[in-house]
């Protein structure tokens, strides 16, 4: 699976909007589309007809459309853990600043709020005995769409098991596979190390919806 980064000379890729020159893409053969690869910390909104995926374990994933002009993308976050009370809000303004920049590129590149659509996936508990950071990640999400008044029309969360998800923005069609076992030890270090860097580097600035 060949990937790339940024614009293809070769013109098979349409193009990325600004922002996302880093993400990488590859060519999906089952579905003979251009394919987002996103990693945790990471999203993607498109005007084009591409797919985004990402692999979720305790992470969510919201996938967010303009339903009128299929601009749209997905984002791939956990909230920072807390044991103490005291930084909830710390958490809960990371998840803020997760969801809004990613809604700001909708709305940028021609989506309308009143239009919008939201499918959440994720927050599966695929360590036994580990303390549920799925379930947080799931409350904080179902939260913010009632709070944002956000049209939610569907969602896979929850469970114990870890997700492949395929989403595509024009059709708001989104392919979930829970995968049954672990095979490797990479999406629960990938997770690890991204609540470790979000631990390190808490969100500073405040971010205004549009």
């Amino acid at each position: 699976m060949a990937l790339i980064r940024g614009n293809d000379p070769s013109g098979k890729f349409p193009n990325v909007l600004a922002g996302f020159e880093n993400i990488q893409r590859y060519w999906e053969k089952k579905f003979n589309r251009p394919t987002a690869k996103i990693l945790p910390g990471e999203y993607y909104v498109t005007i084009n007809d591409e797919l985004i995926t990402t692999v979720l374990g305790s992470c969510v994933s919201a996938c967010i459309r303009d339903r009128v002009f299929g601009v749209g993308g997905m984002n791939h976050f956990m909230l920072p853990s807390s044991a103490d009370e005291g930084l909830l809000s710390e958490a809960t303004r990371y998840g803020n600043y997760a969801m809004e920049h990613m809604i700001n590129d909708i709305l940028k590149n021609g989506g309308k709020r009143e239009n919008l659509e939201v499918k959440l996936v994720g927050g599966g508990q695929i360590i036994k005995n580990m303390s549920d950071v799925g379930a947080r990640n799931i409350s904080f999400v179902r939260q913010y769409i009632v709070s944002e008044g956000l049209k939610l029309v569907g969602e896979d969360l929850g469970d114990i098991h870890p997700r492949k998800v395929l989403y595509h923005p024009p059709s708001g069609k989104v392919r979930v596979k829970k995968l049954r076992s672990l095979h490797n030890t990479t999406i629960v270090e990938r997770e690890e190390n991204y609540k470790k860097s979000i631990q390190k580097e808490p969100v500073t600035g405040e971010i205004e919806l549009f």
